[in-house]
């Protein structure tokens, strides 16, 4: 027996969906569980979206800015809650299948938008028996080519832990949801910073010869041949404060 999930008739009660404001309901016993909700869920978002746009940056060489994608996904999300709009952010998987498909500038998702809605609107019956599985296999062929399997390997060589959460990060969204595999990444990477500050690496330093530059003498062996008689110098990896000062 197989079990096939298709696309239910979306044009149905749409147009009654188009604007919400009426539905708003400002009762305080929801204010907490809103709060709570938003602030999160906005965290990740900007999280999500901000790393994906550098992700394209780098792959088309130009340079974004943190404070103009703030002011973007907020304004999408202010506009968007009007009309019960999802939470807005930029989707991995749907910036992939655009990249992929030859666009260039935010107009295209103006068009995508508008062809968007239409469908909805007016061609939803026409998609109601289209399997899901042919959409996920739109979204994963778009997604191999934006794998970048050498810097998982530069990770692999350089940092063992960052290694760790390439992949771990990998697999949460993988096979799990982006949500999860956000979530294990960034409580790694959290994990991480706050290690490295509370047990910072520290190192022993020499003189260089014929200069006033101290390094490490473990890099720099020639450099233990200058130690100063009697002083001990010493470099910490990270501000001394009451965490890492013990």
């Amino acid at each position: 027996m197989v079990a096939c999930l298709l696309i239910s008739d979306t044009s149905k009660n749409m147009a009654s969906k188009l604007w919400v404001v009426q539905h708003l309901n400002f009762d305080p016993q929801y204010l907490p569980v809103t709060l709570q909700a938003g602030i999160i869920s906005g965290i990740l978002a900007l999280a999500e979206g901000t790393a994906i746009g550098r992700s394209f940056a780098i792959m088309r060489n130009y340079q974004t800015d943190g404070n103009e994608e703030m002011i973007a996904f907020g304004l999408m999300n202010i506009v968007g809650s009007f009309s019960s709009c999802y939470l807005t952010t930029g989707p991995f998987s749907k910036s992939a299948v655009n990249f992929n498909a030859g666009c260039r500038t935010a107009m295209s998702n103006i068009v995508m938008a508008v062809c968007l809605r239409l469908t909805l609107l007016f061609l939803g019956p026409l998609f109601s028996y289209t399997p899901l599985v042919a959409l996920s296999a739109i979204i994963m062929v778009a997604m191999f080519g934006l794998i970048k399997y050498e810097e998982a390997y530069r990770f692999f060589k350089v940092d063992k832990f960052d290694f760790i959460i390439c992949m771990a990060a990998f697999f949460g969204v993988t096979f799990i949801s982006m949500d999860v595999g956000l979530h294990i990444s960034l409580g790694l990477s959290l994990g991480r910073a706050l290690l490295s500050v509370a047990r910072p690496a520290t190192c022993k330093l020499g003189k260089m010869p014929e200069s006033a530059l101290f390094r490490d003498i473990e890099q720099y062996p020639f450099s233990n041949e200058n130690e100063i008689s009697g002083i001990l110098i010493l470099e910490m990896g990270s501000p001394i404060y009451f965490a890492n000062c013990v």
